[in-house]
């Protein structure tokens, strides 16, 4: 979505954009943000208005110094999110080490819900420790996924790092914690729903893994967005400053509230990105 020539030139992203996917029969609205320092004031009216986020960290460097201030903005307008670690296909990409960062910098309660097939340029893919399966994509830019086992030099690594996932969810969550102390193994469908009630409180964050270069785990975090993070009918959003809290529904009886969060100026005048709250 970089489409100014200064930043493919840098390549970095300089100001925000917004588009939209439908993926299995969900409208996912998207606003792309700067990751660079000097413009964090694009993330900060950003974030003001998005139901959900994907922190997305480097495989090699990890937290960094601007991965802190995002996730202060973060916990400021209460935005639940999903982390993404991503350029697993660089040379020394460690997810572990990630992940030991994302709770101790970040203060995050998080674990695996993936694991990567391979690293470096070894990387073949993942495997989702909640539904154990794994995932190979081939064909054209990684568009082809194909469903198989999961391999047999990873199954204990993945025994391992699944029953960790329900034990790290069961401390924040309260009926997967009953089910945990009954000794009851959760179902898939009941691990994916205490997952994205923990989510949704920001009591647990998920981490996913891939490489975006080689479109390597991008289909499995589109499922993550739509199983894991809230709809705008989950929230309750107050209006700004006036303490109204707002109704997603269509009423006659509600005025309306939008927030333009931003101002471009480009070749086909001012344009106006606006966050509808509430519409009569």
């Amino acid at each position: 979505m970089d489409f100014m020539d200064l930043e493919r030139q840098r390549g970095i992203t300089i100001q925000s954009a917004a588009t939209y996917i439908n993926w299995k029969d969900t409208n996912i609205n998207i606003i792309d943000t700067p990751g660079h320092v000097d413009f964090t004031v694009e993330v900060e009216r950003s974030l003001r208005v998005l139901d959900g986020a994907i922190l997305v960290l480097c495989a090699v460097g990890g937290v960094q110094s601007q991965t802190l201030t995002v996730n202060r903005q973060m916990k400021r307008y209460s935005v639940p999110c999903i982390a993404f670690i991503n350029k697993l296909d660089r040379m020394g990409a460690n997810p572990s080490r990630v992940l030991s960062q994302i709770r101790a910098k970040l203060q995050h309660t998080a674990a695996f819900t993936q694991l990567p097939i391979g690293l470096e340029s070894e990387l073949q893919g993942v495997i989702d420790l909640v539904r154990w399966k794994a995932y190979y994509f081939e064909g054209n830019q990684g568009s082809e996924i194909v469903e198989g086992v999961i391999p047999e030099d990873m199954v204990n690594e993945c025994t391992k790092r699944r029953q960790e996932l329900i034990e790290t969810i069961a401390d924040v969550d309260d009926i997967l914690g009953e089910m945990f102390l009954e000794e009851i193994q959760p179902t898939e469908e009941q691990l994916i729903a205490a997952i994205r009630r923990a989510t949704i409180k920001r009591s647990f964050t998920p981490v996913f893994v891939g490489s975006a270069l080689k479109n390597k785990g991008v289909q499995p975090l589109l499922d993550g967005i739509v199983d894991y993070l809230p709809e705008p009918s989950e929230l309750t959003n107050f209006a700004w400053m006036l303490k109204i809290e707002l109704s997603s529904g269509k009423d006659s009886s509600h005025p309306f509230v939008g927030l333009a969060f931003k101002l471009e100026a480009g070749r086909f005048g001012q344009l106006t990105y606006l966050r509808v709250y509430q519409a009569p």
